[in-house]
């Protein structure tokens, strides 16, 4: 079985698929793991490599089609990544949301950083991201058309998240 969980930043996406995994006993890959990965592959550090990848599409690109290729050829995997499920043919799509408030205490508390910073870059982070995703993928972050099952994470815990995502794998037709 292929998972994908995405969600915007600060909504659980990391914290969920790790537990998930966990728990299923299915092995995860997240998108930063690719992205660290091929950082290590061009012999870059992640600062760098991020750097790179800002003026350059096909860093994108590269990361989703590497994230797709890993799926293809695993029977049981959990995705996590923003939009992996617009790349990866997963058998169950999940997005995870909270507000953005809610987003930006939990960064704010796991970065230590102020809540009004983080509330500044997320605001900038995720106009950013919109409109690169629509550029380079075409692809509207906020269409959810896509996906099997969307949770409120600032309505239930992690643990209540991941029951749920287990109670619809179970349940799936």
């Amino acid at each position: 079985m292929i998972i994908t969980i995405g969600g915007l930043a600060g909504t659980g996406t990391s914290t969920t698929a790790k537990t998930l995994s966990q728990e299923i006993n299915i092995p995860f890959i997240s998108a930063g793991d690719v992205f660290r990965q091929m950082a290590v592959e061009n012999n870059m550090t992640l600062l760098e490599f991020s750097e790179f990848a800002e003026g350059n599409d096909n860093i994108d690109k590269a990361l989703d089609k590497r994230q797709a290729e890993i799926a293809n050829n695993s029977e049981n995997l959990i995705v996590e990544g923003r939009i992996s499920a617009f790349f990866v043919n997963a058998d169950y799509r999940i997005w995870l949301k909270a507000p953005d408030n809610v987003r930006a205490e939990r960064i704010s508390y796991r970065e230590d950083k102020s809540l009004d910073t983080v509330k500044q870059e997320i605001a900038e982070r995720t106009a950013s991201e919109r409109k690169r995703y629509m550029e380079i993928h075409d692809i509207d972050i906020d269409n959810l058309d896509i996906y099997d099952l969307i949770i409120n994470t600032d309505t239930f815990n992690i643990e209540s998240t991941v029951n749920i995502i287990k109670k619809c794998i179970e349940n799936k037709k």
